[in-house]
Formats: structure tokens, C-alpha cells, sequence
């Protein structure tokens, strides 16, 4: 066989795993096929250990894209993550239990988390690092604010499709409901927000953020009666975090402004010191 039938066999070949891959949805199998070869045949591996490997690197990258494609459908209003949390800039929040929650058990077992704070203490950063944390085991997560998700709810029931939207809710792993407590809700509002409440109950998690304690709870749900019962269905086997009333925003901010600086001041001073030792 010549060398140029040779290089059309290759090529050949080439196109018709390229074609195979796009028809079965194997991305990474496609780019990475001739790469991976190559390190095979250097190595002398069997066929089966080549296999293998490319199978597992197509399962892998098609496992990463699942969790971002997760992180994505969340639809978080940004970033956060639970690394990136300053505990030091808020002593309030608890780590050990915070690392633990990114475990995410709570989510397998339907348990709700309840984060209670002031406004700038953290609340908004973990409920959105620990949704991060549970679309990347897995978990299907959806973020809303409770003004958004009562408006939703209004819209569909005036659309007469509030049952169908109800149940989309009730299928989501993990429900992120941040700034609860913010906005006063009618009584049509409050029992729109109960009815998603009751189809997740004790089944689906739900988190929620709030800056209001669940004593003041009543000065946002007209209804006192509605108000206990929503309460009662958040609080029930739920994990309960307080951020205190400091706030973490501006600590953190004052934080990360004095590290410059200090660093700058020693440089300064260590700068003089040797200018002071220097014989003239």
C-alpha cells in the first residue's frame, strides 16, 4: 500500500468516526479521538484500555457540561460561590454547618433552609452558593425572588394555567426564594406563595432568605392566619441560619481595600528602613 493510500485510509477513517460521533452525540470522542490514540499506540495499550479511556473522558466532560448546563437553568442572578464566602468578615454564619449543607443531604431528604438576617449580611451570597453546590450534585435548582415568583403565580392563574406552573415548581429538586419578606403580599398573593409551599412540602427543599424574623413575618403576609401556616411550613424539620445583623457586604469590602493598603504600607516602610540604613 502506498503512502498517499495510506493517508486516505487515514482520512477516511477519520471522517467516518467524525460522522458516527456527530450522529451518537459524542463530542469529546470527536475532538480528542486521534489524540488519544496516538498516546495508546506510544504506550502499546490494548484495545479495551483505549476504549476505555476515551469512553471515560467523553463521560466526564458530558457530566461537567450537565452540571453547568444545571447551574445555568438555576438561573442565579450571579456568580456566588460557597468558597468564596468570607467567615471571618461574618463570624454569625456557622462553617461547619455550612460545609456540611454543601454536601447537599438536605436536598436528597426534601428538608428546608431558612437564612435570616439583615439586609448585607450574606444571606443572598449562601442561598445562591448553595444552589451553585446542589445543581453541581445534580440537583435541579431554580432561583427566584418572592415579588418575581408571586407575580408568575398571579400571571398563569390569570392565564388560567396556575395549576400547570404549580407543578413545574413542585418538580424542582431545590427552590431558591430570596428577599421573602422584603415586599408586603396581599392575601391573593400569600395564598398563591402557599400553594407552591404545600405541592414541596416535606417532598422537594426549599431555601429561602429573608431580613425579616419569622415574628415579623406577619407585617408582610396580611393574613396572621395564612402567615402561621406558611411559617409552619418552612420551619418544619428545616435548617434554620441566623447572619446576625452586621454587615458582612461592607466588612468584606473593608476588607479587601485594607489588604493593599497593608501590603503598600510595608513596602513603604520596609522601603524607609532600608533607605535609613544606607550609609551616605
Amino acid at each position: 500500500m502506498s503512502a498517499q493510500q495510506e493517508e486516505m485510509t487515514e482520512t477516511a477513517l477519520d471522517t467516518a468516526i467524525e460522522r458516527a460521533c456527530t450522529i451518537l452525540r459524542l463530542p469529546t470522542v470527536r475532538a480528542r479521538h486521534g489524540e488519544i490514540a496516538g498516546i495508546a499506540q506510544r504506550q502499546q495499550a490494548s484495545y479495551k484500555g483505549f476504549l476505555t479511556e476515551l469512553l471515560s473522558l467523553e463521560c466526564d466532560d458530558r457530566e461537567a457540561r450537565r452540571r453547568a448546563r444545571l447551574v445555568r437553568e438555576a438561573a442565579f442572578p450571579r456568580p456566588k460561590r460557597l468558597e468564596d464566602f468570607d467567615f471571618t468578615a461574618n463570624p454569625d454564619v456557622p462553617s461547619a454547618l455550612i460545609a456540611t449543607l454543601a454536601r447537599c443531604q438536605w436536598v436528597a431528604a426534601g428538608q428546608p433552609l431558612c437564612l435570616i438576617g439583615d439586609s448585607g449580611t450574606g444571606k443572598s451570597h449562601l442561598l445562591i452558593g448553595l444552589g451553585t453546590a446542589a445543581a453541581e450534585h445534580g440537583y435541579r435548582v431554580r432561583y427566584v425572588t418572592a415579588t418575581a415568583l408571586v407575580n408568575e403565580l398571579a400571571e398563569a392563574a390569570d392565564d388560567r394555567v396556575l395549576g400547570k406552573v404549580i407543578s413545574r415548581y413542585g418538580r424542582i429538586d431545590l427552590l431558591c426564594l430570596d428577599e421573602l419578606g422584603y415586599i408586603e403580599l396581599d392575601r391573593r398573593g400569600a395564598e398563591l406563595l402557599f400553594q407552591v409551599f404545600t405541592e414541596r412540602e416535606e417532598r422537594s427543599s426549599i431555601a429561602i432568605a429573608s431580613n425579616a424574623a419569622f415574628s415579623e413575618w406577619a407585617q408582610a403576609f396580611t393574613d396572621p392566619r395564612l402567615c402561621a401556616a406558611i411559617v409552619d411550613r418552612l420551619t418544619y424539620d428545616a435548617h434554620l441560619i441566623t447572619t446576625g445583623t452586621g454587615s458582612y457586604r461592607l466588612r468584606s469590602t473593608a476588607a479587601r481595600r485594607a489588604a493593599p493598603a497593608a501590603a503598600g504600607m510595608t513596602g513603604k516602610e520596609s522601603k524607609e528602613s532600608k533607605e535609613k540604613g544606607t550609609p551616605s
